[in-house]
């Protein structure tokens, strides 16, 4: 037996036999006899709590094969305790609740109340990752992803968080679409709000009534998908095949909106556009043109979407463009085929998986946001807000949430369908293990043009939208009173000094550190569960792997209030008992930011041969060695884009933790919401200027300890000048 497994089933027993079973009360503090023995599971157990004793079973089981060893029968020991070990881990904790019986049936034949218990803690949780990994030892045993248990134990791993923490939160909440007010199972309402005309109504098309929300929500996120992907690979194509003197400013610029906390890009669009806005009023007195409310709709939701989820693109299409060989480019033009040509029929194909997953991340994107319609919707009603308002609204209709949710979801869903479908079965390999001493090629001239044309508009525009919020953070009232003051910075990160030392007396303080802790945490997790993810796709075969691809979606399609809404159904009752912790907000920014680390990783193996992977395990090194020597250098791009997307994200997030947070973590952007509802909009302003400097600096320091991808070619600088050759006679 490896060293690994009986790691685990070490570990299995620790938890059951040592560690607290279940949670602690966070109003009182844990003593140390409370960490070790006295709140295990065996002396509970022992104590009366007869429901944990039949876990011994299973963990006597894994040690058939440490007792007797055989390697014909081992794998079959480790199947039957990892499978009944979870069994029982799963049956005991949704049976009983912290009111005895969860199930009618129970209650009927054991007696009502019965026993009770609390949400698990350290113990059950390392003791069901125990058995967990025991049973994927087992199928690796068996042969199983060619007998490699690290490949078993990540796929097993990465599915079981995604049932804990994608699946059964949103599954509590959508099984509510079928239920009536009261609970009950009632099916015909769910087609009765299903088929409301308000969702599907075309009134658009023969009068002057608005269309369905469906469409509208629909339409909106075909325009941002394309916008954002042509955006993403203009800037994409100047950053990586151009000789643009201010390169490194355009990137910047590409990257800002991202970090960006909500509201705030509604709220400058409004203070350039609105009606008092200041190129309104530009264009009124200098050119007559009368002020208009056109930003509030659907070309104000569109640009401020297309400002948010930009960068995205860019993240993902950067690596991908970068990944091209320049060797191929060069075979088309010794062809005699024209740059263009080359471009068109080589280079553009390559890069369909960067294209197709910019797409799909726009478009889902898009469906999902709240904030940029909620601000500048108007009368152009999405999907999203509608859900909020089912949510939180004076309806309190979670049914109806619920069924919008789900025709989100079937969006989704078409996507994905349709994104796998373009792509095909084609193969898009253009990293290899072979030398490539290709240059890249300067772009044509129309691309080029097209590219300058597409991209350093956009980026002016965007500093003037960044002036904008930055003025507003330094005077004291913006449109109304334009003097300047520190009064802003000062309310919301005042220091002064004490008799025991420096007092951060600022009403943003509290805020402000827990947002960085959550993010900082949060990040890595995030990179860490989306590469692999996007790993096992690329590089594995196995069963439900397209279902396997679609969950890791699941949670980024659907809006955040709703994801905040179900992770607090299913996570304030045992046996996942965390509603009010650190810990909730952590893995709620984990699996709601996760599908940008799949995604990019999917778009950039795509690109690498897998010859790569197959030599290194020729040479005798494990899967795990072999993602970490030779797979993961060649991923810094995507490990780049996940890093910084998750840590700005968990940093300027709203909508999926404004249900989650507490007064002990109280989040950056809740305070922010909550200035933007009080109106002190350059106190949220002069927050969200702190939050942009923050967050340049963590990019700045990802992108130097993450580092540059080394693909061992040669740069037009570097090439050999040519040297005349004097004929021999």
């Amino acid at each position: 037996m490896s060293r690994a497994t009986l790691g685990w089933i070490v570990l299995g027993w620790v938890g059951f036999a040592l560690l607290p079973w279940y949670g602690f009360d966070r109003s009182t503090v844990p003593t140390l006899a409370d960490y070790f023995v006295s709140g295990s599971a065996l002396i509970h157990g022992l104590r009366g709590a007869w429901w944990l004793l039949p876990i011994l079973a299973p963990l006597c089981l894994a040690l058939v094969p440490v007792i007797r060893p055989s390697a014909e029968s081992k794998g079959n020991w480790l199947i039957a305790s990892g499978i009944l070990g979870l069994a029982l881990v799963v049956l005991q904790g949704f049976s009983i609740g912290l009111n005895g019986w969860t199930l009618d049936i129970l209650r009927s034949f054991f007696g009502a109340p019965g026993p009770h218990q609390a949400g698990m803690g350290y113990g059950a949780a390392l003791t069901a990752a125990a058995f967990l990994i025991i049973l994927c030892h087992g199928l690796a045993a068996h042969g199983w992803c060619r007998g490699d248990a690290f490949v078993t134990s990540s796929i097993g791993v990465v599915i079981a968080l995604i049932i804990v923490f994608v699946f059964f939160p949103v599954s509590t909440i959508l099984a509510s679409a079928f239920a009536d007010n009261d609970g009950n199972f009632a099916p015909y309402e769910f087609f009765a709000k299903f088929m409301d005309r308000s969702i599907w109504g075309l009134d658009c098309l023969s009068s002057d009534l608005r269309c369905g929300v469906a469409w509208n929500t629909l339409f909106l996120g075909l325009l941002v998908g394309v916008g954002t992907t042509a955006l993403g690979l203009a800037f994409a194509l100047i950053a990586t095949r151009t000789g643009f003197r201010f390169k490194k400013l355009l990137r910047l610029m590409s990257v800002l909106p991202i970090i960006t906390p909500p509201f705030v890009i509604g709220l400058a669009l409004i203070l350039l556009f609105g009606r008092s806005g200041a190129l309104s009023a530009v264009l009124w007195e200098w050119f007559g043109v009368p002020r208009s409310r056109w930003i509030y709709g659907l070309p104000g939701v569109f640009i401020a979407q297309l400002l948010a989820f930009t960068p995205i693109a860019f993240l993902v299409l950067i690596g991908v463009v970068q990944g091209i060989s320049p060797t191929l480019e060069e075979a088309s033009q010794t062809l005699r085929a024209k740059s263009w040509t080359t471009f068109w029929t080589v280079t553009l194909p390559l890069m369909r998986p960067g294209l197709a997953n910019a797409f799909l991340l726009g478009f889902v994107e898009s469906l999902a946001d709240f904030g940029n319609p909620l601000v500048l919707g108007g009368n152009y009603e999405v999907l999203s807000t509608k859900i909020f308002f089912a949510v939180v609204g004076a309806q309190q209709d979670q049914g109806r949430a619920a069924v919008l949710s789900i025709i989100l979801l079937a969006f989704t869903l078409g996507a994905f369908w349709l994104q796998h479908a373009w792509l095909g079965k084609k193969v898009y390999t253009t990293v290899t293990g072979k030398g490539d001493a290709g240059i890249p090629l300067p772009l044509p001239r129309r691309v080029a043009f097209a590219s300058y044309l597409t991209a350093i508009p956009w980026a002016l525009f965007t500093v003037a939208v960044y002036a904008i919020i930055v003025v507003g953070a330094f005077v004291r009232s913006m449109g109304r009173d334009y003097t300047p003051t520190f009064e802003h910075f000062l309310t919301a990160f005042r220091v002064e000094r004490a008799d025991w030392g420096f007092y951060f007396s600022g009403s943003a303080w509290n805020s402000f550190f827990a947002t960085v802790k959550v993010a900082a945490l949060s990040a890595p997790l995030t990179a860490a569960i989306g590469l692999l993810t996007a790993y096992l796709l690329t590089r594995q075969r196995f069963s439900g792997q397209r279902a396997f691809e679609f969950g890791t979606l699941l949670s980024f399609a659907i809006p955040g209030t709703v994801v905040g809404v179900s992770y607090i159904l299913a996570f304030n009752v045992p046996p996942i008992e965390i509603t009010g912790t650190g810990f909730i907000l952590v893995m709620c920014f984990v699996f709601r930011n996760m599908p940008v680390g799949v995604r990019s990783g999917i778009a950039t193996l795509s690109q690498i041969d897998k010859s790569l992977d197959e030599a290194s395990l020729t040479l005798g090194a494990r899967s795990s060695t072999t993602m970490r020597r030779v797979v993961l250098p060649l991923l810094r791009p995507a490990i780049v884009a996940s890093l910084v997307y998750s840590f700005v994200r968990a940093m300027t997030a709203v909508s999926a933790v404004i249900f989650l947070v507490t007064a002990e973590y109280n989040m950056a952007t809740t305070y922010i919401v909550g200035r933007v509802e009080a109106g002190e909009f350059g106190l949220a302003i002069a927050y969200s200027t702190v939050l942009i400097l923050v967050m340049l600096v963590a990019i700045a320091l990802i992108q130097l300890a993450v580092g540059e991808r080394r693909l061992g070619r040669r740069s037009a600088s570097t090439a050999p000048s040519p040297v005349a050759v004097q004929a021999v006679p």
